[in-house]
């Protein structure tokens, strides 16, 4: 699979993350507000420097660009997962709060998601058990949150992790 394609729409357009891209991807995620969830505070500088860095070694990070403003607008990744050849992670992904709960989110993912599902038929989101608003936001998109049993199909991050499913 292409973990970093060129993927676009009338609304976004998702290319792969380059080294250029560190400042105007920290001008969106050093709002608070967007990590305020989440279990690693990535507003901070040395924390989001070490962040763009392991996007850029992973070989799979992505920007989103609003193609009617041509600003980036967030980034994702994708990420196989040993152990599960017929499954992708999507994950490490943020937005810019203006882009929150509507169109383009749907639009991000939907992209996304049907470029992994032309080569593998699930898609597995980790979401920390803190972090309500990225599950309602996996619920919206029809991930299926899995029981403690079905775990042991797929590799778990840690004890705080809980793994969405979505199937193709």
């Amino acid at each position: 699979m292409n973990l970093q394609p060129i993927l676009e729409n009338d609304l976004i357009l998702i290319r792969p993350l380059k080294v250029d891209d560190f400042k105007p991807l920290y001008k969106v995620a050093k709002d608070p507000l967007i990590w305020a969830q989440h279990h690693i505070k990535r507003y901070k500088p040395d924390i989001f420097k070490k962040f763009f860095e392991d996007s850029l070694k992973s070989g799979g990070a992505l920007i989103f660009i609003d193609q009617l403003t041509n600003e980036i607008i967030g980034s994702s990744r994708f990420n196989p997962i040993d152990g599960f050849p017929e499954g992708m992670e999507i994950g490490w992904s943020f937005l810019a709060r203006h882009y929150w709960g509507g169109k383009y989110n749907r639009s991000v993912k939907k992209l996304m998601m049907d470029h992994a599902f032309s080569y593998v038929d699930h898609v597995i989101l980790n979401i920390h058990k803190n972090n309500i608003r990225s599950q309602k936001a996996a619920e919206k998109i029809g991930g299926k949150r899995l029981s403690i049993s079905d775990w042991t199909l797929i590799p778990r991050k840690n004890d705080d992790t809980l793994i969405y499913l979505i199937s193709n």
